[in-house]
């Protein structure tokens, strides 16, 4: 059920990613997805139902998941960073995320990385048991600077 995102899946990712309070995504979703699917350092996961699941859902993807490998100059192995996380509220507490992540983590492995990390904002705070229900731990400071 877990597969690489196609080009042609961005009106779902585009909907689930209105559900994170991105809007109006559809004026740059499908150019970007072009460059990420061709990027090596970037993984970018569907979750696919069953036909049964589409058929109950009324839709094909009920998550995605964006996995960045982040090289590291000053230690042996890399990062790999979840970026953008999401499971359609419908669709929650069915293994959906657990799943996925546990995709990301073999992943990340396979490439090498010792380090999983992921942004998540405060105000999710659902997100935040979920992540720690997988084994994360806090660690702060996460400092940006908007361009």
């Amino acid at each position: 059920m877990i597969r690489p995102a196609r080009i042609d899946d961005w009106r779902e990712l585009q909907r689930l990613l209105e559900q994170l309070e991105y809007p109006d995504t559809g004026q740059w979703i499908k150019e970007k997805l072009e460059r990420m699917l061709a990027d090596p350092d970037e993984v970018l996961l569907v979750w696919e139902g069953s036909e049964d699941d589409v058929e109950d859902m009324g839709r094909r993807i009920a998550g995605f998941l964006s996995l960045h490998f982040i090289p590291q100059i000053g230690v042996k192995g890399d990062f790999a960073r979840i970026s953008y996380f999401a499971v359609d509220g419908e669709d929650r507490s069915r293994g959906i995320g657990r799943a996925m992540e546990e995709r990301a983590v073999v992943l990340a492995r396979e490439r090498g990385c010792y380090l999983l990390e992921v942004h998540c904002h405060q105000r999710r705070e659902r997100a935040h048991a979920f992540y720690f229900r997988q084994g994360y731990k806090e660690s702060p400071k996460y400092l940006i600077k908007k361009l």
